[in-house]
């Protein structure tokens, strides 16, 4: 089926706290089939995903793309000494996002694609209970003994030793200038190099039953997606995450490079325009009939 023509409208979405986000939306000209709410990784701008935005668009979704507070196109004049945490990024910035989506598109699915942290965030928004179908791909929350076991002691050292010395002493995490993903808030920063192997450890006691519970309030049928050479989202950390969202439908798919005609594809790639007529394609059974199209390729287990 021939793809729709989209068109791209820029929008500034109010958070709870009366901050802005920025982002756009992708338009398809036709009467769309859902809404999809694309969530970034960590550090990676949310232009990276205009190229599937658009192609989503064009297959009669309306699609939602933004910046979290302190990256791209929501960053302030002075990021140094900004605190904004991955709990802000979900708690505010995604559900903001589905309250949007929910008050523009009511009669609409509401879809979310999220990569990395991005499909870990929606068990943080009040709003979650509300989504229809999730699609995470390479979804963890960075805990250092997931890393793949040849790369640990390199990552561990990386993110968790130089990210947090190079923060304090800038007041950000100047990860451009690094040539490490974009420059991060000081909270997301440290809150990534001191993550424990339960999440919810560093908040105050009182938190910890409230973000749980949200977590668990989530009903939405997760399929969760990684690569084979990712040395992140290692079977161990997609089920380490998976485990919060313990009323939804889950199931699983590992992609090995060949499957899709490529020698790597690690953690980033699979949002690569290269994979169009792959991975791209295959997710749309997913996001517009609910069918796991990687049946054949099931997550093996973590244990």
């Amino acid at each position: 089926m021939p793809a729709e023509m989209s068109e791209k409208l820029a929008v500034a979405i109010e958070c709870a706290d009366r901050l802005k986000i920025n982002g756009h939306v992708w338009y398809t000209t036709k009467r769309p089939r859902g809404c999809v709410v694309i969530n970034p990784a960590t550090g990676v701008l949310a232009r990276y995903y205009h190229r599937y935005a658009r192609f989503l668009a064009g297959h009669g979704f309306v699609v939602p793309t933004y910046d979290y507070r302190g990256i791209g196109d929501s960053r302030p004049p002075r990021l140094r000494g900004c605190g904004y945490r991955w709990r802000d990024w979900g708690m505010l910035d995604f559900d903001a996002m589905l309250r949007f989506a929910r008050a523009k598109w009511p009669d609409l699915p509401l879809l979310v694609v999220g990569h990395s942290i991005g499909g870990f965030l929606p068990g943080y928004a009040q709003m979650a209970s509300a989504i229809t179908r999730i699609l995470s791909v390479g979804a963890q929350y960075a805990y250092w003994r997931d890393y793949e076991a040849r790369r640990r002691l390199t990552l561990l050292a990386k993110w968790h030793v130089v990210m947090p010395v190079v923060t304090a002493a800038w007041g950000y995490f100047p990860g451009r200038r690094l040539g490490w993903l974009e420059d991060l808030p000081s909270g997301v920063a440290m809150e990534w190099s001191f993550r424990r192997s339960r999440f919810e450890e560093r908040y105050a006691s009182t938190d910890q039953r409230t973000v749980l519970d949200r977590f668990a309030s989530v009903t939405a049928p997760i399929l969760a997606v990684a690569a084979e050479d990712d040395e992140f989202a290692t079977p161990a950390a997609v089920e380490r995450g998976l485990a919060y969202y313990c009323n939804a439908p889950k199931m699983r798919a590992v992609l090995r490079p060949r499957d899709l005609g490529v020698t790597a594809i690690g953690h980033f790639d699979l949002f690569h325009a290269r994979h169009e007529a792959t991975f791209w394609r295959s997710t749309l059974r997913w996001l517009r009939d609910g069918v796991n199209p990687w049946q054949s390729c099931p997550y093996p287990s973590a244990t």
